[in-house]
């Protein structure tokens, strides 16, 4: 089967130093178990590989005993602990782990991210670097394609996404059933095993309802009506939702003008193929009208993985006035502004007056296919 190089594969050897913990958190199906074990091909360390879906791994590593810990670890200097979510109280015990055993490395991926968090955040404060997975990106696609062929394979990703399944894979058939399955027994279930929720019906009619308004402010009160759930289930539901990384929101940047709109959130799919899957539209380019919405989706999820992936510093918002001046996409890096519209079609378009006024300083630019491949790789 083909690898696809991980650029996170750089990071876990960049940041995993004794006595830290390497966190990689992560949608399931997006590469977690690949990554580590392509990391182990390259490390020299005498390491211990388990996972947290083994009940013995589990008895020990959730035992808060330091002697317990330290015979299970034994006189290996790298832990390694897949599908880490699954262990009660592992930040407390990795904390110990970390403290008691001179020099240890520890790397624990999860497909939950609130789980994790829940545990890990606190006791391992100060002791953890976090990455976060998502599909492919095409910063990492990049290595097996020259620009004729990623020109080619630009309408796939845009209507199937990138699942590394779906990028390997070789015919929209087999991707359209890939992603059906996945949708079907992956994408709800860690929000179902942790959280208790019954409604998976009304998790899928929130997600389908988001993916008709990409591109577009979300009322959560509007929401509710439409589900018959209340604001704060909604709001409740999406938070959820985000954090097992099916979606991710961005708020409106504002610095106080008072013609700017600033309180409600956009919402976007961490995976194009999972919002065409949700709403069951593979159809070609030729024949949608949302061909913004994907593009608009596409540009935004890449520059975020392209962001997480080179570790840049960078804050995205949307822009939008009162009066519908609108900028899709802005980004501030250490006070410096810059604001883009993302467009399918080559357009030649000016920077809103306001814009201009409010902030001179800032740069502005329009993202089209023509040149969008440089901007997210």
């Amino acid at each position: 089967m083909v690898y696809i190089p991980q650029k996170h594969l750089e990071n876990i050897q960049h940041y995993l130093t004794p006595s830290k913990v390497v966190v990689i958190y992560g949608a399931r199906r997006t590469g977690k178990t690949t990554l580590i074990q392509q990391y182990l091909k390259t490390t020299s360390e005498k390491y211990l590989l388990v996972t947290g879906d083994d009940l013995l791994t589990r008895q020990y590593l959730e035992s808060q005993s330091i002697r317990t810990l330290t015979d299970f670890i034994g006189d290996h200097s790298l832990l390694v602990i897949d599908e880490a979510q699954n262990i009660p109280q592992i930040g407390k015990n990795l904390k110990l782990i970390i403290d008691h055993i001179p020099g240890i490395k520890v790397i624990a991926t999860g497909s939950s991210s609130f789980d994790l968090t829940r545990d890990i955040g606190e006791p391992l404060t100060g002791r953890k670097y976090t990455l976060r997975l998502f599909p492919l990106a095409q910063l990492e696609l990049k290595s097996l394609e020259n620009r004729m062929q990623t020109a080619a394979n630009l309408e796939t990703r845009l209507i199937y996404g990138s699942y590394p399944e779906v990028v390997i894979l070789d015919s929209n058939q087999r991707r359209k059933e890939y992603l059906r399955q996945l949708i079907n027994a992956y994408l709800f279930k860690d929000i179902l095993e942790f959280e208790s929720i019954k409604q998976s019906e009304k998790l899928f009619r929130l997600l389908q309802l988001l993916a008709f308004q990409i591109g577009k402010e979300v009322s959560l009160n509007k929401l509710g009506q439409q589900l018959g759930m209340s604001k704060n289930t909604v709001e409740r539901y999406l938070d959820l939702l985000e954090k097992v990384f099916i979606i991710f929101r961005r708020i409106g940047f504002s610095r106080n003008l008072g013609k700017e709109i600033s309180k409600n959130h956009r919402y976007y799919f961490c995976d194009n193929g999972v919002r065409n899957a949700l709403i069951e539209n593979f159809n070609p380019l030729s024949m949608r009208n949302d061909t913004g919405q994907l593009w608009e989706n596409y540009i935004v999820v890449e520059r975020l993985k392209r962001s997480e992936y080179l570790r840049e510093n960078k804050k995205a918002f949307f822009w939008r006035t009162y009066d519908r001046r609108e900028i899709d996409l802005v980004e501030e890096t250490g006070g410096q502004l810059k604001g883009y519209e993302l467009k399918w079609k080559p357009r030649r378009i000016k920077a809103p007056a306001l814009w201009n006024r409010a902030y001179p300083g800032a740069g502005f630019d329009v993202i089209h296919r023509d040149n969008y491949l440089d901007f997210i790789t």
